[in-house]
């Protein structure tokens, strides 16, 4: 492995990331009591380093794989969760990756994440409103404002802030291995500041 291409090298850590993202979604815990079913995992943090690393485009595509291995192994839903999660999260990954990915510092990377859960509320209630609320009333009734108010704003406003709470503490650690050039761990030159 010694010349590997950087195109395939990017491909296996999208294939790493994305993996690393549907294991963690097997350790899910619920936040609001009120919506027991709503749970929060890890496993969009995977993404968001991978945003971070390479740009918004490369965190939304380990964001859609991770969703598509999850509907295929694990979904309870039928795929609307998995689809709910890559449409709220990729919007958030996505912008967060945008804005980070012009101006590499701790201060951007606070600032995008910020700016990032306000667009995964948003995001969350758009989806909801359009997708995935008509989607599960065939199964369930669901008085839909309340919904959005009391479970869609808090359970993205918690679970945005807990996967970029994460993030921050763990990439820099794990932004040397992102960055290196081949398997054997030769750095690539980027001009990656502090986040």
């Amino acid at each position: 492995m010694k010349n590997i291409s950087r195109s395939t090298n990017l491909t296996i850590k999208i294939a790493i990331l994305a993996a690393m993202g549907l294991l963690l979604t097997y350790f899910e815990f619920p936040i609001l009591p009120a919506f027991p079913f709503l749970k929060v995992d890890l496993g969009d943090i995977p993404a968001l380093i991978g945003a971070f690393a390479f740009g918004p485009l490369v965190g939304i595509a380990i964001e859609a794989i991770k969703n598509i291995l999850a509907a295929l192994l694990k979904s309870t839903t039928g795929g609307i969760g998995e689809l709910g999660n890559f449409l709220i999260v990729g919007a958030f990954v996505g912008s967060a990756g945008f804005f980070y990915i012009k101006n590499k510092t701790r201060k951007t990377a606070l600032i995008s994440l910020l700016v990032s859960i306000i667009v995964m509320v948003v995001a969350g209630l758009l989806a909801n409103y359009f997708i995935l609320i008509p989607l599960y009333s065939k199964f369930m009734p669901i008085n839909v404002p309340y919904y959005l108010v009391y479970a869609v704003i808090p359970f993205n406003l918690i679970k945005g802030s807990i996967i970029s709470l994460v993030t921050m503490l763990i990439y820099k650690r794990v932004s040397v291995l992102i960055h290196a050039e081949s398997l054997n761990n030769k750095p690539i030159r980027n001009k990656e500041k502090s986040a």
